[in-house]
């Protein structure tokens, strides 16, 4: 695999204030597998001493030794003789002469893992070996509970911390430095597939196209992408195949807690205890209506946070048997035959995140304060109706709303129907009626018809074009 580092700008920045003391740092880096966390820390050490290490789960004597033996290779010495990291670390301090040392142990909760002493070993090595030293000392977990556990209050090691940052998924506009040679069409589709986390944009080939990709990154065994989500819930989670299940129903449109119970076959009063797990991992978000004032609300839906992961549910898990039995093709032409409506629920996450980058340049008629979706319910000639706006950004001080829907039609061009329809729904959203302004926008794949065009006063029209424009200035 090819290594790129892309943006990271402000982890980057905090990590070097923190450089820039004297004083000792014990700093807690954390964040979900695959997120690029590694090449941070190679990226913050690049041309400044430091020593890496890789904790494994063989437990802390081995951990310790080999510990030991990558300090010795730095100091250009001979692996010294040590029972433990208090040995270890002692080594270390004996041979920095007071100078400047970035000290990495990577996969910490490896170590937790294995020896829930671990904690308590490394409160003494910063109490007693550390202090009074610059080290940077540098702790970092994929295991985001056990990370946050170390955290924690009741934690040996609370206090005991300088800094700490946890490392999120990237943004749209950076993930797309991965696959330069796609256009924004192109990379939408990508990032539909790979979402924003930097190991699964490196699988992709951005001189190939997206169902090429697909076949060749993804279907198919012995593929890296091919078995990563298993990998991932089988390491992180005590029952994979339970939480499996759940995401699969959530993939598949089962949003509310009632209707993934059902699906699953699993006591609607366990879901809760699956869904926060999940919220955890950065997997599973929590979504209300943007309006709602209630955050206990039992309106709330769930859905799927990682877009690898979304697809994998929707398309790959399904036709594993299509796979295993050697019919890539047909599981292909099933992919083919939905991508374009799945590529659509993407693009509204596209439009959401575009319209927070324009809002901070204040680049919108008001400055939102608040974004997300709406959905609701009414009753029209006793039959009740759901409606849906893909968008609403509002400011409660000022009772300036947005209202905006995304189109990700092939050849269609959004036409005026799509903008009276918007404006139809958006009586039915109970926010300061008699006294908000209103303002609407519409997102197109396709562009927009001439009779659209002439409403320019009244609606706010972004195409591809438009887009694209914003991102890259």
């Amino acid at each position: 695999m090819i290594r790129k580092f892309v943006d990271r700008k402000e982890e980057l920045e905090f990590l070097e204030t923190e450089f820039m003391d004297t004083e000792l740092k014990v700093i807690i880096l954390y964040g979900r597998r695959r997120i690029g966390k590694t090449e941070l820390i190679n990226q913050f050490c690049k041309d400044k001493p430091h020593i890496y290490f890789l904790a494994d789960k063989r437990g802390t004597l081995i951990n310790a030794r080999e510990f030991a033996a990558n300090s010795a290779r730095y100091f250009n010495d001979i692996t010294p003789e040590v029972r433990n990291f208090d040995d270890a670390f002692i080594y270390i301090l004996k041979r920095t002469e007071d100078r400047k040392l970035i000290v990495t142990i990577d996969e910490f909760a490896y170590l937790v893992e294995k020896d829930d002493s671990i904690p308590s070993v490394f409160q003494k090595i910063v109490d007693v070996h550390l202090k009074g030293t610059n080290v940077y000392l540098i702790l970092c977990g994929s295991s985001i509970s056990m990370m946050e556990g170390i955290l924690g209050y009741r934690s040996p090691l609370y206090g005991r911390r300088t800094g700490q940052w946890k490392v999120t998924p990237l943004r749209f506009r950076d993930s797309w430095s991965f696959l330069p040679r796609y256009s924004l069409e192109e990379f939408i589709e990508a990032f539909s597939v790979v979402g924003n986390i930097p190991a699964y944009l490196l699988q992709f080939d951005d001189s190939a196209d997206i169902y090429e990709n697909i076949e060749k990154r993804i279907l198919g065994k012995g593929n890296p992408l091919y078995d990563e989500v298993e990998f991932i819930l089988r390491a992180e989670l005590r029952e994979p195949s339970v939480y499996m299940s759940v995401v699969e129903a959530i993939a598949n449109g089962a949003t509310k807690v009632t209707e993934i119970a059902n699906r699953c076959h699993i006591n609607t009063k366990d879901i809760p205890k699956y869904l926060q797990v999940l919220q955890r991992l950065q997997l599973v978000h929590r979504v209300v209506p943007v309006t709602e004032r209630k955050p206990k609300t039992k309106k709330a839906i769930y859905q799927i946070s990682d877009n690898f992961f979304r697809f994998w549910f929707r398309f790959v898990y399904p036709n594993r048997s299509d796979v295993e039995g050697g019919e890539v093709d047909r599981a292909l032409s099933k992919i083919r035959a939905e991508f374009n409506p799945y590529v659509g629920m993407i693009f509204e996450q596209v439009c959401r995140e575009f319209l927070v980058e324009v809002n901070h340049r204040a680049g919108l008629p008001f400055h939102f304060t608040k974004i997300g979706t709406w959905w609701g319910h009414f009753r029209e000639d006793g039959v009740r109706k759901e409606i849906e706006i893909d968008i609403v950004a509002l400011n409660e001080d000022t009772r300036d709303i947005l209202f905006a829907e995304c189109k990700w039609q092939k050849n269609k061009k959004v036409g005026i129907n799509t903008y009276h329809n918007l404006m139809e729904k958006s009586t039915r959203v109970e926010w300061h009626n008699d006294k908000r302004k209103e303002y609407f926008a519409l997102f197109s794949k396709a562009g927009f018809t001439p009779g659209l065009k002439k409403e320019k006063e009244n609606v706010i029209l972004f195409d591809l074009k438009e887009i694209e424009k914003h991102l890259k200035s």
